[in-house]
């Protein structure tokens, strides 16, 4: 097996990458609803595979608990999961959102907060592009079907479905992914209504912003589908370049 070309790299200078979870309960051996900090294994191991450390972040307790997290990271990823509070954004929630975890909500806002505050390299992913946009006073489309008509965003019973996405050129993410469409994993029914701060740069082909990156020096970036699940491995090579000190 050929070895990633990022993965080479010593230990010493190996970044040092957050990946956000969430706490539900959860069923393993003889073990029955116990409350458990989860993630697919897929995202630490894209990490792994582009020359980065996973490291799990659990929901904390506090600003200063994130902060302190943050503070010994290289790198950030705000994962996928449940529906966002939609009071983050102002708005009564829709019928079809149904629960949410305030827990989740404040961390990874704090989380945010200080990976700002330190500049750091920042991948959000599906929810993690959500909460994004909210932190940066934008909105949600709080049920994609009820906008677009159909329910192709939404995953199926057995996971992801396929979309295909355009990549707009001359950003930051038309340089790490190849091509100017892509095909990719989804299962999400809220999508990013409007992003103060952010340009859109991948759509769907019903109008769905798919992915939005910041126009600045830092690598700030957020795509809506799940890179983790997939072939292209651009995305987490350009977090873990960006998080990699001289």
């Amino acid at each position: 097996m050929t070895e990633h070309p990022l993965a080479a790299r010593s230990s010493s200078n190996r970044p040092l990458i957050g990946i956000s979870t969430y706490r539900q309960p959860a069923d393993w051996s003889m073990w029955q609803r116990v409350s458990a900090d989860l993630l697919p294994a897929s995202y630490a191991q894209s990490v792994a595979a582009a020359g980065g450390v996973p490291v799990l972040i659990p929901p904390l307790e506090s600003a200063d608990a994130a902060r302190a997290v943050i503070a010994r990271l290289d790198g950030l990823i705000i994962a996928g999961g449940a529906d966002l509070n939609p009071a983050l954004y102002g708005q009564p929630a829709d019928a079809s959102v149904t629960a949410w975890y305030d827990d989740r909500d404040a961390s990874e806002m704090w989380l945010l907060d200080a990976a700002a505050e330190r500049k750091l390299p920042l991948l959000g992913i599906c929810r993690g592009m959500q909460l994004m946009a909210v932190r940066a006073g934008g909105a949600l489309i709080q049920h994609v079907p009820d906008t677009v008509g159909h329910d192709l965003h939404s995953g199926s019973p057995s996971g992801y479905t396929e979309i295909e996405v355009s990549i707009l050129p001359g950003h930051r993410i038309s340089r790490l992914l190849a091509g100017s469409s892509l095909a990719v994993s989804c299962h999400h029914h809220q999508s990013v209504g409007s992003h103060p701060g952010f340009v859109a740069t991948a759509y769907a082909g019903d109008g769905i912003i798919e992915a939005m990156e910041s126009g600045g020096a830092r690598f700030e970036v957020a795509v809506q589908w799940h890179p983790e699940t997939d072939a292209d491995t651009g995305l987490f090579d350009g977090l873990v370049s960006a998080a990699t000190r001289p």
